[in-house]
């Protein structure tokens, strides 16, 4: 079964191990109110499609609402993935939406969209930034101190700065909430000097255990609802997804080629609060 479809049936745990308990969209950190959460004001294709998942899994939140490429359809975000609901509510489709002509799936601007807005409620002080002194470029990097490719990408952390690119991490302990996975990353980003204790955890070096005010289960929750399947992701300023290990020049280079197509904003402003 799909992971969208998995999130609307509630069929089972997105996690292998402890989550949260559902909430509403408004209750969750950063959450920021869009069509989907405002039925007053919202148009009657929307409250009709609202209405219909609403049906299907009462406690699903929603992040997002609005017309689909295709006519007689509404694109629903939920659970960082897109699915198409008829305007009547009464058909739903779960899959990707492809244009033929451009070969290109018409859910990812809505999804850089969702992204980019749901990244600015991560100020960049509860981030873990490795950056040049004058960075070109800026991306955010959902990482695991435990998955072997994040621990790949982090080995390269002077190679990325060297292309211009600084690296904004945040935490996404892919065995989920409670784990010792999750247990790790809190020590980190609890440590005295994060940026050391990340390389000292994905090196196998022990981190002593600390607790303190830490943005690691927002963050995981957040990676949830911008369609992360696995680590690392990287995500460029505006939202879009570049992938997972990225080569240092492979990454310069396609962030060079979106730059001069225009498909992304000026990278060198950091993506989050100060």
């Amino acid at each position: 079964m799909k992971r969208s479809l998995v999130v609307l049936l509630g069929a089972v745990s997105l996690s292998a191990c402890a989550q949260t308990s559902p909430t509403s969209t408004a209750a969750r950190p950063g959450a920021q109110a869009t069509s989907a959460n405002a039925p007053s004001s919202a148009a009657p294709a929307e409250a009709q499609v609202r209405a219909a998942v609403k049906k299907i899994n009462p406690r699903v939140d929603i992040d997002q609402i609005g017309p689909a490429p295709i006519k007689g359809f509404q694109e629903v975000i939920v659970g960082g993935q897109a699915l198409y609901v008829s305007d009547d509510g009464k058909y739903l489709i779960d899959g990707a939406l492809y244009d033929i002509a451009t070969k290109t799936n018409l859910a990812e601007a809505s999804m850089a969209q969702l992204r980019s807005r749901l990244l600015k409620t991560i100020p960049v002080s509860d981030r873990i930034v490795f950056s040049p002194a004058n960075p070109k470029y800026t991306v955010t990097v959902f990482t695991d101190v435990e998955c072997g490719y994040c621990r790949k990408l982090h080995s390269q952390i002077a190679d990325y700065n060297r292309q211009g690119i600084a690296v904004q991490y945040v935490a996404y302990p892919r065995m989920g909430l409670g784990s010792e996975d999750f247990r790790k990353m809190v020590a980190v980003w609890c440590a005295a000097d994060p940026k050391k204790a990340l390389t000292d955890a994905k090196n196998d070096r022990p981190v002593p255990y600390r607790n303190c005010k830490n943005p690691v289960t927002m963050e995981y929750n957040l990676g949830q609802r911008v369609g992360l399947t696995g680590t690392p992701m990287i995500l460029a300023s505006d939202g879009t997804q570049l992938g997972g290990y990225i080569p240092p020049h492979e990454l310069r280079a396609e962030l060079d080629r979106m730059a001069e197509d225009g498909t992304r904003p000026a990278a060198s402003s950091a993506t989050g609060s100060p």
